[in-house]
């Protein structure tokens, strides 16, 4: 027989909650409609919320997942060691503005609307009826189809929780739970976020985690995209050394115990683990390993951004011989310091901007405070959409849609690898990636690639992007201004063009780099 999962059983006691405590406990009234996850049990959502019948979906997901009977067959012991290295207070890692987030009252109401014979004058939700939509009908490439209409549109097209529409948030959870089985002592103690895709996820976290003239870990080169969130809060980036294999952990450890005691030390690293933009470098579970180590050591909050974690280029070749992935900092996080990013967008579609974000408690409910006085929630008809095309696929279609994608893009790297040893041998160096879609070139000899990329590339009618998108900026001593130091690499993309065009777009790079070389003679 299966259990009901109720986070609170009574959303009235939670309104009261509301509006007797500090803006400190008063997001418990909006946990009332947070859906809950257990493993063995069918998680099911508060009877106050949209509905139930996609639950049984995912109920493959639960048997997998860290389950409550599980943790307490742990010893007490381990129990207690587990608990005394847990951080309990996130109010010292917050930014001052996120100590100021407080719940809107009106989006507080929301929850409330499915008591029983409750009548709202409250909230300013738009009367659906006037809506000019009737349904939605989607169908894929297969052939196949789904409809949205009733209900289920009438959610996606109005307000929701900020949190995201309630059964996608669900059925996240449970994904989450048996992929990655974060460590924690009650599926309470974590939850998920949807966002406006994982970019979205990222500036959150940076405004709730970061102020001005903070100290910031990065990897060097980072994702170009992050480092202009970053900087208009700090220019304070710490470039930590990277190779083929990632972020270098004795780098980090360096940095970290030659620390000047007179500087404000750091709080947070951002690491982007699988397929790294732009190196496409992958780190080994080793070095997770020891990152992860250095973070508690050294009392950081990491920043896990993985939106190339389902784009592993090494699986799926060989039945014999392929090694399962290496294990994410969320699940290796026993006290509760990684905030990890997800998305859609590079395996079902940019367009729909549909990420999240996983992690502590107490983080994801001050994101989600965030998103309240931002976007509210992201696109109720995008969430649906997606949740719709889960629920239909199952975790098959699912797992068979992401192998053919890996295929895919396996088949593009292989091709511009090629067109890279054929052109550019003697001339440039690069590794071949394990995900992602990227390739990262160093130009031999080249101190510079900026006007080499932004001119005369362009003239040739090619386009990169030179290295310098990717570096972190340094401080001059002496000045104390900030500045982007000069770079020899090339980032190159191999998930759109076709190989016929890869290989030309290789061949006249070459004649570049052989008139700079002979430039230099």
């Amino acid at each position: 027989m299966h259990s009901q999962v109720y986070y609170a059983r009574n959303p009235v006691v939670a309104f009261r909650r509301f509006h007797c405590h500090s803006h400190r406990e008063s997001p418990a009234l909006l946990l009332a409609a947070r859906p809950s996850f257990v493993s063995g049990t069918t998680a099911t959502i508060a009877q106050y919320t949209l509905r139930t019948r996609s639950l049984s979906d995912l109920r493959c997901y639960a048997t997998s997942a860290p389950s409550t009977a599980t943790h307490n067959s742990n010893t007490k012991q381990q129990m207690e060691q587990q608990t005394q290295t847990r951080i309990k207070d996130y109010t010292p890692y917050l930014s001052a503005m996120a100590r100021r987030f407080e719940p809107s009252p009106i989006r507080a109401l929301q929850p409330l609307l499915k008591i029983p014979g409750m009548i709202s004058l409250g909230g300013g939700m738009p009367n659906a009826s006037y809506f000019p939509f009737e349904n939605i009908d989607v169908k894929l490439k297969d052939g196949s189809t789904y409809n949205i209409s009733g209900p289920d549109l009438e959610a996606a097209l109005n307000y929701s929780p900020s949190y995201g529409l309630p059964q996608l948030v669900t059925w996240l959870k449970a994904y989450q739970g048996a992929e990655h089985k974060p460590p924690f002592a009650s599926p309470d103690d974590w939850h998920v976020c949807v966002t406006t895709g994982s970019s979205d996820a990222g500036a959150k976290a940076f405004q709730m985690l970061i102020d001005p003239g903070d100290y910031v870990l990065v990897e060097n080169p980072t994702y170009s995209g992050s480092l202009a969130g970053l900087r208009p809060i700090t220019e304070r980036l710490v470039g930590i050394d990277t190779d083929q294999h990632g972020l270098i952990p004795e780098s980090l450890e360096k940095t970290l115990d030659s620390w000047p005691q007179d500087r404000k030390r750091p709080r947070v690293l951002y690491i982007i683990p699988t397929g790294q933009n732009p190196s496409g470098s992958t780190l080994s579970t080793d070095r997770r390993r020891e990152v992860y180590r250095i973070a508690c050591a050294h009392d950081l909050i990491v920043l896990e951004d993985d939106p190339y974690y389902h784009l592993r280029l090494t699986d799926d070749c060989d039945a014999t011989t392929t090694q399962p992935p290496p294990p994410s900092f969320l699940s290796m996080d026993t006290q509760g310091r990684v905030l990890r990013f997800d998305s859609f967008s590079k395996v079902v579609s940019s367009g729909l901007r549909v990420g999240w974000a996983t992690g502590p408690m107490p983080l994801i409910e001050t994101m989600q405070l965030s998103q309240q006085i931002t976007t509210m929630h992201p696109s109720g008809v995008s969430q649906m959409l997606l949740l719709r095309l889960l629920e239909k696929w199952g975790p098959e279609g699912l797992e068979s849609h992401l192998k053919s994608i890996r295929a895919g893009y396996r088949n593009r790297r292989d091709n511009i690898a090629a067109s890279a040893e054929r052109h550019l041998k003697g001339l440039a160096e690069w590794h071949i990636p394990e995900a992602g879609m990227f390739l990262w070139f160093k130009a031999i000899g080249v101190k510079s690639t900026e006007r080499l990329i932004k001119e005369r590339a362009l003239e040739q009618k090619v386009l990169f992007v030179p290295g310098a998108a990717f570096t972190p900026p340094v401080m001059n001593p002496e000045t104390g201004k900030f500045s982007t130091p000069p770079s020899p690499y090339v980032r190159a993309s191999f998930s759109v063009a076709s190989e016929m065009d890869m290989d030309e777009a290789l061949r006249r790079f070459a004649v570049l780099l052989r008139e700079e070389a002979a430039s230099r003679v």
